[in-house]
C-alpha cells in the first residue's frame, strides 16, 4: 500500500484542525485507523539489520584505519584515521537512536529484542542504560517545551552569538564536553548524582549512605559497559589491532559529543513554546554527509516522531510525505540553516 498516496478528501473531519491551531493535536485527527496501522507495522528482521549493519559500518572503519596503519608510505593515514573516527562517531549516535527506538518499543516486534539486546548492543557499549533512558526519554514525549521536559536543558542557551557556539563546538572537538560527560557518568553510576542526558546536575541525598554501599552501586551500574567495552577491546586485539580500541574512546570523547549537539539542537532549539507538535519539534532536511554524522536512522524526522511516536525509524520518511500532501508541515531547513538560527543572536 502506498501510504504516502492516500491523501483524504479535504472534507474528512480529521483535517479540519488548522495547522496553525496551539493545542497538541490527536493522531486520529490527522491519519485514520488503517494507516496508523500500517505506519506502526513493526519488524525483527528490520531491527537485526539496522544494529548489524550499525555494526558492520564500525568494523569497516575499524578495517580502513588498520589498513592505514600498516601502509604508511602509500595512503595519507592521518586523514584515514580522522575519517574514520567521524564514520565511527557516526555510528556510535547510530547506537543510540537505535536505543531511542528501543525505549518506544518501535525497532523490533519481539519485546524481548527490544529490551534486552538492543540494551547490551547498542546501549551499553556507548556507556548508556536503555531502562533508565527511557524514563528519561518518555517524559521529554510528554512534556516537550515545558519546564518539566526532561531535555530542556539542552536547547535552552539558544539562540546564541555566533561565537558561543563555535566556542562550544571547540569544547566539543577537543574533548572537554566528553570529559566533563565522563565525570558525570561515574558520579551518576556511584549514586551521586540523578541519571540524566541533559546538562542539569541534580545532586541525590547522601545522608546514611556507607562508602561499601556507594562502591557497590557504582560497581552494578559500570559493569555493563566494561564488560561490552572489554568484548569490543577483545575482537580488536584478537585481529592484532587492540590499539584501535583507543579510537573509539577518542572518537566518542570528540566527534561524537559534537554530533550529539547540532542533533539536539536541530530537534527543539529555537522552536515556538507551544504544546503544539508542530511548532515545538522540527524537522530537518538531510544530506548523505548529515545522515552519516548527525541524523543517522533517520532522526531527522523528528516532527513525525514525536507526531506518533510508535513508528519505526524506517516509516518515518512515508509518514513526512503524506504530512506533505496534507499541508501539515512544509519543506524542512537544512542542518546549515539551523547552525544559522541558534547562533543569530547579536553580541
Amino acid at each position: 500500500m502506498n501510504l504516502a498516496r492516500r491523501v483524504p478528501e479535504p472534507d474528512v473531519p480529521r483535517l479540519r484542525v488548522p495547522p496553525q491551531a496551539g493545542r497538541r493535536r490527536k493522531v486520529g485527527e490527522i491519519f485514520t485507523s488503517s494507516e496508523i496501522l500500517a505506519l506502526t507495522k513493526r519488524s525483527d528482521w528490520r531491527g537485526l539489520w539496522a544494529v548489524g549493519s550499525t555494526w558492520g559500518v564500525i568494523a569497516l572503519a575499524f578495517a580502513a584505519m588498520a589498513w592505514a596503519s600498516h601502509n604508511l608510505d602509500t595512503v595519507p593515514a592521518v586523514i584515514v584515521v580522522l575519517a574514520g573516527m567521524a564514520v565511527i562517531a557516526g555510528r556510535q549516535l547510530g547506537l543510540a537512536i537505535l536505543m531511542h527506538e528501543a525505549s518506544h518499543g518501535t525497532l523490533f516486534k519481539t519485546k524481548w529484542f527490544n529490551d534486552v539486546l538492543v540494551d547490551w548492543l547498542c546501549a551499553r557499549p556507548i556507556w548508556n542504560d536503555l531502562g533508565k533512558y527511557r524514563v528519561h526519554h518518555l517524559q521529554h514525549h510528554s512534556k516537550t517545551g515545558s519546564a518539566e521536559d526532561t531535555d530542556i536543558s539542552l536547547v535552552a542557551p539558544f539562540p546564541t552569538t555566533r561565537m558561543s557556539l563555535l566556542r562550544k563546538f571547540a569544547r566539543d572537538l577537543t574533548g572537554v564536553t566528553g570529559l566533563k560527560f565522563f565525570l558525570g557518568r561515574l558520579l551518576m553510576d556511584a549514586g551521586i548524582l540523578k541519571w540524566t542526558i541533559a546538562q542539569e546536575v541534580h545532586k541525590l541525598p547522601q545522608a546514611g549512605r556507607t562508602l561499601s554501599e556507594k562502591v557497590s552501586t557504582f560497581v552494578r551500574n559500570i559493569t555493563p559497559m566494561v564488560l561490552t567495552n572489554l568484548a569490543l577491546w577483545g575482537v580488536l586485539h584478537a585481529c592484532g589491532e587492540g590499539w584501535l580500541y583507543g579510537l573509539w574512546v577518542l572518537a566518542y570523547m570528540t566527534p561524537f559529543t559534537l554530533f550529539v549537539r547540532i542533533r539536539s539542537m536541530a530537534e527543539h532549539a529555537c522552536t515556538s513554546n507551544s504544546r503544539d507538535t508542530f511548532h515545538n519539534t522540527r524537522t530537518t532536511r538531510a544530506g548523505w554527509l548529515a545522515r552519516a554524522t548527525v541524523a543517522p536512522m533517520r532522526v531527522h524526522f523528528h516532527i513525525e516522531h514525536h507526531v506518533m511516536a510508535s513508528v519505526p525509524y524506517y516509516r518515518l520518511k512515508t509518514m513526512h510525505k503524506m504530512l506533505r500532501h496534507r499541508g501539515m508541515v512544509q519543506s524542512p531547513p537544512g542542518y546549515w540553516d539551523v547552525l544559522k538560527l541558534v547562533s543569530s543572536k547579536g553580541g
